[in-house]
């Protein structure tokens, strides 16, 4: 996929955190749906252990995953008009999907340091933007024809 779009803007910090916030409504959604197939084929019972942990994690990677690489906008993304690409303006790849979401996952594990960091980067990228040679860019506004 072309876009061509390597000088739009960097999104801002309150954006991003308002995808997330979008973004962890519908994974808490999926988690759902995950919980009650696991409680459907365990007849009735409440399901634990590694084994739906695993499924849990898997989703999650894959929510990401499929809508970061195909369109570089999840849907908490697309409300706030920011997506992830390449420097280049390019949709990112599975591998930079795969690096991105382990490397945000770390910058949330250290108290969202990896995010914070973009206030003070030059670039004003995050850890994850860095790691996975990626960037979040701010989408113009739309022009609605009359």
């Amino acid at each position: 996929m072309t876009r061509n779009d390597s000088n739009l803007p960097n999104a801002s910090l309150i954006k991003r955190l308002g995808a997330m916030l979008y973004d962890s409504l519908l994974l808490a959604a999926l988690w759902m749906v995950v919980g009650a197939i696991g409680v459907a084929l365990n007849n009735g019972e409440a399901v634990k252990g590694p084994l739906f942990n695993s499924a849990l994690f898997l989703v999650t990677f894959l929510f990401f995953m499929i809508f970061w690489t195909r369109s570089g906008q999840t849907l908490g993304m697309l409300a706030w008009r920011i997506r992830i690409q390449t420097p280049e303006g390019q949709a990112i790849s599975g591998l930079q999907a795969l690096i991105r979401f382990f490397s945000a996952g770390l910058s949330l594990l250290c108290l969202g340091a990896g995010y914070w960091w973009m206030l003070f980067d030059k670039q004003g990228l995050t850890w994850h933007d860095r790691y996975s040679e990626s960037r979040v860019v701010q989408l113009p506004k739309v022009k609605k024809k009359n």
